[in-house]
């Protein structure tokens, strides 16, 4: 998809999509539309009922007084709700109602009065329609052309044309981060094994990261004892790749640690998940996919921010070589874990990661992500991230991000109560509590016990990696979730 940003006047011919704020408040150019089709506009948003809430469209066909196609009216809602979200929003919208028509497309971006300053609307709207144009069709052999986009090029109409020019490569480059990770987590098991997972992140090479893929036999060398028991089961071999952007005035000061969970399928292990719904478990390195997707997109942007990210990449498969329920591992800390449930695999992968970041980059803070849990989509559903963090600052940093760029928190307790779950007869800890109750907290508490005095944060995110349906700027499939709430707080909090 091509974009380009030109100043704002009405088109002479072609496909033309104008934003509409409540009550029916078109822009100067809008009204002028309205005028030279005499009040055609009007009328129809009256007959259609059509008022310009959020995410509503209406379409004209070839209105009178004009050459024009075709106009869509593309509702923003009330002007004072009217910021980078909204905008974005609308653009999805725009995007995916006229997917399926012309070649070229205009939408014209005039911002109602009384809504908030928001840096580069066009931008913007045109983030949202690249966001939402994204299609993971790489093995469909036999699809219909009719079924096919044809939209190819999208101009946004702006009185801010040259800012929006100056603005939109540093957006294009976080859309580069999320395309990345929706390809990543939408690739089937058999093609994405732990190994091809390191072969993707070595590409970023090229942007400038500097990779290092630990192989089995180093990890087995340093003690990472808990990962390498997880992925013992496997004919896939385990890897865990660090990735450094440095590019702070001080090139050596602490950089902030993106840790991501990595498995590439999870069956359960011996204690093998149920058949129904267990394909969805391609997804179970979604984590490691935000991190490897958040690092291309502050390479493809240049951040003047110095972060690592580290992904832990195994196949957690049954087999006569599997880890036992009941197994004892030793983690790279030291510390001995008893395993109890080996579908509770995710917390042992990244109990050896953590422990490596920490001793080999000495982070400022760390953050992970991982499709830890079932019992935090029982808690928040799909809506909804869960946040466990040991820092109060740091929590507060992130629900701002997501609140910024709609990959929404909720921040959940820790605390000594739930800690005590863990503890086991026969070893440091056990992996799992007593029973179903506080699964995702259980989790997260596991987690903390390998997390030294640094800021931290733990981001379950197992509720919203994959949509089943379409939203405005999410098509169904892989969310790309957490490349562009990490990278917004990079933005707001580690960069200069």
């Amino acid at each position: 998809m091509k974009f380009n940003f030109a100043d704002a006047a009405l088109p002479k011919a072609g496909t033309l999509a104008i934003l509409v704020a409540a009550d029916r408040r078109l822009g100067a150019l809008g009204q002028e539309l309205d005028r030279i089709t005499g009040g055609a506009v009007g009328r129809a948003m009256e007959t259609a009922r059509f008022s310009g809430k959020a995410e509503e469209t209406l379409s004209l066909l070839a209105p009178g007084g004009t050459e024009l196609d075709r106009v869509l009216l593309v509702g923003i809602g009330k002007p004072e709700q009217v910021d980078e979200q909204a905008l974005a929003a609308a653009g999805g919208i725009a995007y995916a109602a006229l997917a399926r028509g012309p070649a070229e497309a205009s939408i014209l971006v005039e911002l109602p009065e009384g809504a908030p300053a928001v840096d580069h609307p066009a931008a913007q709207v045109a983030f949202g329609a690249n966001l939402r144009c994204y299609r993971f069709d790489k093995y469909r052999t036999k699809e219909k052309a009719e079924t096919k986009p044809t939209l190819r090029r999208i101009t946004l109409l702006t009185r801010d044309a040259g800012g929006a020019k100056k603005a939109w490569p540093l957006l294009d480059a976080v859309a580069d981060g999320v395309f990345l990770t929706r390809d990543l987590v939408s690739e089937p098991a058999n093609v994405l094994t732990p190994v091809a997972f390191a072969e993707a992140c070595e590409q970023l090479a090229e942007l400038g990261v500097e990779v290092d893929v630990l192989d089995e036999k180093r990890m087995r060398k340093l003690g990472m004892g808990a990962l390498l028991g997880v992925a013992q089961g496997s004919e896939n071999p385990p890897r865990l790749v660090t990735m450094q952007w440095r590019n702070a005035a001080d090139r050596d000061a602490r950089p902030l640690a993106l840790i991501g969970k990595g498995v590439t399928f999870d069956t359960g292990g011996i204690s093998i998940k149920p058949a129904a719904g267990m394909e969805d478990m391609k997804w179970d390195m979604a984590g490691a996919g935000a991190v490897v997707g958040t690092m291309r997109a502050l390479a493809g942007r240049k951040a003047r921010a110095n972060v690592v990210g580290v992904v832990a990449l195994v196949e957690n498969m049954p087999s006569g070589t599997a880890q036992r329920p009941g197994d004892i591992v030793r983690s790279l800390s030291g510390q001995t874990i008893e395993v109890l449930n080996t579908d509770a695999e995710g917390r042992l992968v990244l109990a050896d990661a953590l422990w490596y970041a920490q001793d080999t980059f000495n982070p400022r803070a760390m953050i992970d992500l991982a499709t830890l849990t079932g019992a935090i989509l029982v808690a928040l559903g799909a809506e909804q991230a869960g946040l466990f963090a040991n820092d109060d600052a740091l929590a507060q940093q992130l629900i701002e991000a997501g609140s910024r760029t709609g990959e929404k928190l909720w921040r959940m307790p820790l605390g000594d109560a739930y800690d005590k779950m863990i503890n086991s007869d026969a070893a440091d800890m056990k992996n799992i509590g007593d029973g179903r109750n506080a699964g995702s907290i259980v989790g997260a508490q596991f987690l903390k016990r390998f997390v030294r005095d640094i800021p931290w944060a733990h981001l379950d995110v197992a509720g919203v990696v994959w949509s089943k349906k379409d939203a405005p700027t999410v098509p169904k499939g892989g969310t790309g979730y957490g490349v562009r709430l990490l990278d917004r707080l990079v933005a707001d909090h580690y960069e200069g």
